[in-house]
Order: structure tokens, then sequence, then C-alpha cells
């Protein structure tokens, strides 16, 4: 009686009237500021309620700065290009949108953005190319959250703490943010080359990946859609960091998944009847190359069609502190063309400025700022048809996969983002030499800016002109299943392979990655034992299995019979493996470091006996090698390694997979994605320590089956738990529930949310 009367005693309080979907509030009175209602259930996960998109964005940026104010204003400092005046000019970044070596180098690259005013220039269009009326007004709620949020000093994390760099959020912050996260894998991870710096353009682990699966009527249990939501990204890059949340606009809108830390909306989830997973579509090259034949004795000068063009020079001036106290500004130019800004280095390509040739970047997500638009139809949408619908109007992504399926049971896949329109005739036409070499290699275009008719195509479908419009670009509907581990679109299913699509999107007929193979594998495996439930989903996200050891080991142990006596203990620890990555799996941490030395010792090409097969690409390449004398001596040298550190060959995973938090030491299950485990998830080896700290990997999770009910059967879990902040009760505890495979029961229908035994109430107001 008691508890009930409590539950009561909340709703009078919030004006909530207790549903099977969503909450009423009352209106909000006239005059009065923004405000939502803020329910947090277990683990932190906050079911925001509000009257309006621009309310809904005001409790979402509260509760995000509740848990994450540090990230917002490291994001911040980023983009408004002053990380050099607060924290020096040599100072390493710590996020992943401007991949610089130094601070300075990415205030040089933002500031450059800031001072075209191209930020400014695509908010302000209207229809299509910009921001809808509803993202506008959730974008001006969301950063007067944070803003009320710093208002109220309630920072415990020391982190940032008292910090002279701490201030209000602006709309402008959050769509620099918005812009710049469309980039971050292309003319952002040229950073560094733009404002000619020299050194690596990499200081994080960029290896960024991702699973989705989407599952039809015909392989499910119930005849309704199952989703599974596992996006990789890195753990410690405060400007693309996923964050729980649940919001609902009563009668309009009610959507829960992960956001973006920084933006509104939702990146990944689920309504009542549609969810959707992504994945970073990492084969497909969202910028091309424009090599430029120089006016002789006039570097700063290119022709196009016979006609010198000059280059456009941009002084770029920011603020550095001095290590003595005070602050300098440092000026730097830029040089941009009509394709885009001179670069000097792409990746570990060098593309010199020499008297006859430069280097321009072209990236299509330099004009587009429709990523909020996206995102919205799909937390709108009622059908996987609706979602795929939305995106087709939309054209927003930046470059995420889309996988969608819903109560009816239709699964769908769509690569509905923003791509250079180069097809393979056109990249014929007009790649020059180094085009040739690095679109066949890696998909990107090196066209001869010197022709005026060398540009990118157009579809009459596009809402942005040079990209492709969306019935140019892959998608495939199943009853059964579609998924996708990073590669390219074409084994999204491997009974239907996807062809005819230009080289820019990826490879078809190319052998697939380990950790395709091993998604496709177990889904196949599944479903010749029986249709999929949700529980089944889980077990494949957690099975934790080794591909490339169910492939070489038992190989690998017949060769380390025939060795020296001294690795006969890595013989005995290997044939008793359980080729898995459990943190109690002993012969784990022996396999990852002989695959690290065996792939430095054998090309890839002669790893395997069997070569790779077009025709039966989930089972080929297989058979280790063994008679490539690297094989061995790749073992030999992990067993060294090991005894060198003082750790014991058959030591388990977990002991030396992990990461520590408060003191506190959490052992890590799963691996690298490059092994064939789909529970992708690694850090830097340090035989001192181990794989000591993650750097990237699993972060949001959802596995959701939809049934009979209003309310979708689902289950989440934050890998790496909802607060960056040490001193927050959330700052590990999902991690907890990580190491030991457990996930969280989402709460989506109001009994349920009502019903948590932890509920705890906010009302936020703007003050």
């Amino acid at each position: 009686m008691l508890a009930r009367r409590k539950l009561a005693a909340i709703s009078v309080a919030l004006g909530l009237v207790a549903t099977s979907g969503a909450v009423a509030i009352a209106d909000q009175p006239q005059g009065r500021g923004l405000s939502a209602t803020i329910r947090y259930t277990e683990f932190g996960i906050p079911h925001i309620v509000a009257n309006s998109h621009r309310d809904l964005g005001f409790g979402q940026g509260y509760a995000a700065a509740t848990d994450n104010v540090c990230a917002l204003a490291d994001t911040m400092l980023t983009t408004s290009a002053t990380r050099s005046k607060y924290l020096g000019g040599e100072t390493a970044p710590k996020g992943i949108l401007a991949q610089t070596p130094t601070n300075l180098a990415s205030d040089l690259y933002y500031q450059g953005i800031n001072d075209s005013g191209i930020v400014e220039r695509l908010v302000a269009q209207q229809g299509k190319l910009g921001p809808a009326p509803e993202v506008r007004d959730a974008v001006a709620g969301y950063a007067a959250g944070v803003t009320q949020f710093l208002r109220e000093n309630r920072i415990t994390d020391p982190g940032c703490k008292g910090a002279a760099w701490l201030r209000p959020m602006t709309e402008l912050d959050v769509y620099r943010h918005m812009y710049a996260s469309g980039m971050a894998f292309g003319q952002g991870a040229a950073a560094a080359g733009i404002v000619n710096a020299s050194a690596p353009a990499s200081t994080v682990d960029l290896d960024l990946g991702s699973n989705a699966i989407a599952f039809g009527s015909s392989a499910t249990a119930t005849g309704k859609g199952i989703s599974l939501a596992n996006p990789h990204l890195p753990w410690h890059a405060p400007d693309l960091r996923l964050w729980q949340s649940h919001l609902t606009i009563p009668g309009k809108l009610n959507a829960s998944g992960a956001a973006i830390v920084g933006l509104p909306l939702l990146w990944l989830g689920h309504t009542a009847s549609m969810a959707w997973g992504g994945t970073a579509a990492d084969t497909t090259r969202t910028f091309t190359l424009f090599e430029l034949k120089l006016v002789p004795g006039s570097p700063t000068k290119y022709l196009v069609d016979g006609t010198p063009e000059a280059m456009t020079r941009r002084d770029i001036t920011v603020t550095v502190a001095k290590p003595g106290g005070g602050t300098e500004k440092v000026t730097k130019p830029q040089w941009w063309t009509r394709y885009g800004p001179i670069v000097q280095k792409v990746g570990e390509q060098a593309l010199p400025w020499t008297a006859e040739t430069a280097f321009a970047f072209a990236d299509a997500n330099a004009q587009n700022i429709r990523m909020g638009n996206s995102t919205l139809r799909l937390m709108q949408a009622r059908t996987s048809d609706e979602a795929m619908r939305g995106l087709k109007e939309t054209q927003g992504l930046a470059w995420m996969n889309v996988f969608a399926t819903d109560s009816r049971g239709d699964a769908s896949y769509r690569q509905l983002h923003v791509v250079p329109n180069v097809t393979d005739a056109r990249a014929a036409e007009c790649n020059t030499e180094l085009g040739k070499r690095s679109y066949a290699d890696r998909g990107i275009a090196v066209f001869d800016g010197s022709r005026s008719n060398c540009g990118w195509g157009q579809d009459r479908d596009a809402v942005q002109p040079g990209t492709f419009g969306p019935d140019s670009l892959p998608v495939l509907s199943r009853p059964d299943y579609v998924e996708n581990s990073n590669d390219s679109y074409w084994l999204t299913n491997p009974h239907q392979p996807i062809t005819g699509f230009s080289r820019i999107f990826g490879t078809a007929n190319a052998s697939r990655s380990p950790r395709t193979r091993s998604a496709l594998t177990a889904i196949e495996e599944q479903l010749a034992k029986g249709k999929f439930t949700r529980e089944a989903v889980q077990d494949l996200m957690f099975a934790n299995r080794n591909h490339l050891a169910e492939l070489a080991v038992d190989d690998l142990v017949r060769l380390c019979r025939t060795m020296p006596a001294d690795v006969k203990e890595a013989c005995d620890t290997l044939s008793t493996w359980d080729k898995k990555h459990d943190v109690g799996s002993r012969g784990a941490l022996l396999f990852d470091r002989f695959w690290a030395k065996l792939r430095t010792a054998v090309p890839s090409a002669s790893q395997w006996k069997v070569p790779f097969d077009a025709a039966n690409p989930v089972a080929t390449p297989n058979t280790l090698n063994t008679d490539q004398p690297g094989v061995a001596k790749a073992l030999t040298d992990a067993v060294a390694e090991l005894r060198a550190a003082k750790i014991p060959i058959n030591a388990p995973w977990g002991d030396y997979s992990y990461v520590v938090r408060n003191g506190e030491r959490i052992p890590i299950g799963g691996a690298a994605g490059n092994l064939g485990v789909f529970n992708a998830v690694s850090g830097p080896w340090d035989p001192a320590k181990g794989y000591s700290e993650m750097q990237h990997g699993a972060t949001y999770l959802h596995a959701l089956s939809f049934n009979n009910s209003a309310c979708p059967d689902s289950s989440t879990l934050m890998a790496y738990s909802q607060s960056m902040n040490p001193a927050s009760p959330h700052y590990s505890d999902q991690t907890k529930l990580y190491s030991r495979k457990q996930w969280v029961t989402e709460r989506f229908c109001e009994k349920d949310i009502m019903a948590s035994p932890g509920l705890r109430v906010v009302e936020v107001r703007q003050r």
C-alpha cells in the first residue's frame, strides 16, 4: 500500500497520467521559461518529458551536462578554437573531431572554419538544406539546458570543476559540433595536413567500427523484428561520446536510445514499434582529392581549363598560452581553392606542394548541417519504411549505414548518407595517375583539378549538389536479416549479395573482415538450430568467439607439437582453450599475442592455405598456412614476450584485459575486431600491464524484440557507463555489468518507469 501511495504521489506532483506508452503533462504557463521533467531509473538513465522540442532539448541538455559536463566543455574548447588559449598549444587534444598532434594545430583548423562563417551560412539555409524547425528548437533548448546546469554550479567532476574555460553553451556551439562530427572522418582526419602540421595526424585509435543486425519475421521466434545495436567508438573522446536517454513529447514523440553528448535528439535507438542500429560506413569515402596543376612561377595559382585561378589565402590567428604566463597570438596561412583547402597529407599519403602540383581536399559533408533532420525522422518513425523514407527525404547522415526493423517484422538496410557523386566511369575519365592507384586500392579518387568537367556528378534526387541521390545508394530488405560489421554493402546478407556500385562505396567480391565472417557464421549457425529471440541475440553479442582461432588453432597446435620442448606449455594451453575471449579464458592472451606477431611476420595473402573464394565468402580464406616459417616464429616470439613480462602462458584473459576505475580493476571480455571477435573492444598493449585500458569498442548496446505488447522487450547497456565524472555513481556501474555480460532491462513504457525501485524525479526550469 505504501509503495502504491508513493507512486501516486509522484504522479500527482508531476501532473503525470500513467499510460502504456507515453506521459501527459500540463501545458506550460504563459511567460514561463523552458522546463522539463527528468525521471531517473536504474543506472542513471534519464527519461525526459517535455511539452515541446525546445523544452525537450532543454531537459536533454541539462541531463547530459549532469553526467558529462566536462566532455561538453572540452568539445566547446575544440570547436571554438580556444584549446591553446587555456590548455597550451603543445598539448595533444583529447577528442577526434580534429585529428591533430597538438592543440595549436586543432585551433588553427577550427579557427579557419569559424572565420569562414560556413556553419552560420548552412544554418541560415531554409528548406531541406537547413535544419528543420523542430531541430532548431531542440538545439536552442539543448544549449539553454547545458547553460542552466552551469549556472547552478553543481559541477563535481575534477576534470573541469572551477576551470577558467567553463562558459555558457550557445546554439552555435551545438551546430559547430554537429558540423564537425560530419567531417570527423573526412576533412577533420586531414586537419593536420591542412594546417601544414608535419607530425602524424592521429593521436587516438581511429579504428572506427560497429556491429548492427536487423532481423525480420522469418528469422525470429515472434515473427516480429529484433534489433541489435553495437556501435564501436573511442572510449575517451569527449566529442564523440554516446549517452543514453529516453525522450518524450506526449502525443508527438516517444523514442529511447543514445545520442552524442553535445547534440540533441538520438543517434541510435527505437520508438514503440521501430528500432534502428547503425554502423560507420568505413569502406565508403565521403571525400575526394583534386590534383592541381600550378601556374609556372606562381605556386598559389592553378589552372582550370587553361585559365589561371588564384588560391585564396586565409591568415588564421589563434591565442596561445605562454609557458611562463600570459598569452600570445599565433598566425598561420591556409590556402583554399574552388574545391576545398590545400592539404599536404592524408593518412600516410604525403601530398607535397611543389612548384608544379598541389592537392585540394573536397569533403561532401562540408556542406551538410542536416544530421539533426535525419535523426529526428528516425525518432518519429513507426515502421522501418517510415524510417528509410525519412532518411531519403532529409539525406543528412554523414557516414552511417542504418539497419531498421519493426513490429511487423520488416528488416531493411540502407546506406543513406552523404557520398560524393563519383561513378566508376567518372573516375576512369578524371583520375590522375595517383588517383588510379588510390581509387583501386582504397576508393579515394584524385581528380584532375585542371579540368572543369572533372567535378562530382549530380543526381536529380540528391538534396545536396554533387552527391549521390538515395536511388543510387545500396539498399536491401529481407525477411530474415541484414547485418554489417563495417565491411562494404556487398555481403549484407550472404544469400543475396549486393553488387553494381562504384568503388567509392567499397569493394564487392572481395574477402570480408574476420568480424564480418564471425557475425555471419554465428547468425547462420543459430538459424540452423532455431529462430532468434532477444536472449539469443544477447548470447550472440557476448559469445566472445575468436573466429580466427576457430579457423587456425587446431593447425597451430599440430605445428606446436613439432616445435622445441620449451613451447610445450603453449601447445597445452592452446589445445585446451575455449577459443573465446571471456574474462576467464586461458589461451586467449597467448593467441592474441601470437596473431599480433603473425600479422607482421607473414603477409595476409600468405597466412592461409585455402584462399578467398567469392563463391564461398563466409568460409574463406581458411586453414592456417603452417608451411610459412613466420608462423612458428610468431608463436615462439609470443611465448618469449609473455615470459619476459613474467606473464603466465595460460593467464586468464581478464587478468590482462581490464580497466581501472577509481582504483578498482574491472576485467573486460571481448577483444580486437581484427581477431574476428564480434564483441570488439581494444586498447594499447603494454607488456608490463597487458591491455590496461580500452581505447575503442563497444559503447551503447541494445537488444530489442518486438512482441504482442505495446512495450518492446528491450535490454540495453552502456559499456563505458553514463558518466565520465569519477565522482558520479554512474562512472563505472554499467562497465561492471559489461564485464559480467549483464544487461539493463529497459523501462520504456510509463508503467515500467513508475515501477522503478530507484525512481528519482527532477524538475528542471530555466532561470
